[in-house]
């Protein structure tokens, strides 16, 4: 019998595939956890305004939204809607600055809690989702937010590693995604920041947590849980922070970890 009280989930890449597909198995598995008490926490990269919405699409209308890398939580509704409970934001001028003297044709993007993103220029579609209001570079570097996305179209994983090591980002905490991709959020703040603040307020016991996730962002989020497991398709240095390794996304390998939580 399962002794798991908390599982915090990645979206993408975990419960939903790439092209946003969640299997009919995953939905009703969620369904019976939340039936037996278990607190089922999405914690995403994305912001609140889209991991609401996905929330509400796996039936999840009294759930807790660990959003922007741990930058933001919340709490869906049953009206289909969220309340933000707790909002870090960190000034993004000086990481911003940096970065566009290294690479001077990247775009950038800043979260607007609720609604979307203020961005410098077009993002490839499909890659982040809310109202997107296009405004100039020192506007979006002098606005506080809870999250900066630096993208750089035709770029690669390895280069914005590479860019990392070179700069040097002290004053922040930043992931890199599978492609040309760097979150900023601010420094300390992690999903596992969140989440333990969470699992304190909700009075869970650390070794009832469990957590399933597959990017360089759920890292410090699978160390945290008491079961931390990565997606098959995960990279070398996300499986080795997981205690255990489950299938690809392709495999619905999730799918398998939620089942072994029911009671």
């Amino acid at each position: 019998m399962s002794r798991t009280h908390l599982v915090a989930l990645d979206v993408d890449g975990t419960l939903m595939s790439y092209d946003g597909v969640v299997s009919d198995e995953v939905r009703a598995t969620l369904a019976e956890l939340v039936e037996a008490g278990v607190h089922v926490v999405l914690a995403t990269g994305r912001g609140v305004h889209s991991a609401a919405v996905v929330a509400h699409d796996l039936g999840l209308h009294d759930t807790w939204l660990v959003c922007s890398n741990g930058a933001v939580t919340a709490r869906t509704d049953a009206d289909g809607g969220f309340q933000v409970l707790d909002t870090v934001t960190f000034e993004p001028g000086p990481a911003l600055r940096t970065i566009q003297l290294e690479v001077p044709d990247a775009l950038f993007a800043t979260e607007d809690v609720g609604r979307g993103f203020l961005v410098t220029g077009e993002f490839p579609e499909g890659e982040i989702f809310g109202v997107l209001t296009q405004v100039p570079f020192e506007q979006l570097a002098s606005t506080p937010t809870p999250r900066v996305v630096i993208r750089q179209p035709g770029g690669t994983e390895q280069e914005f590693h590479e860019l990392v090591e070179r700069v040097g980002l002290h004053e922040v905490s930043y992931a890199v995604g599978y492609t040309a991709w760097l979150d900023l959020t601010p420094a300390g703040v992690t999903k596992a920041s969140a989440l333990e603040q969470l699992r304190r307020e909700l009075g869970v016991e650390p070794f009832a947590t469990a957590a399933v996730g597959d990017g360089g962002n759920d890292v410090e989020m699978l160390r945290w849980a008491a079961r931390g497991v990565a997606m098959g398709h995960a990279s070398e240095a996300v499986r080795a922070a997981a205690d255990e390794v489950t299938g690809t996304i392709d495999d619905d390998g999730v799918l398998a970890v939620l089942r072994s939580l029911l009671p």
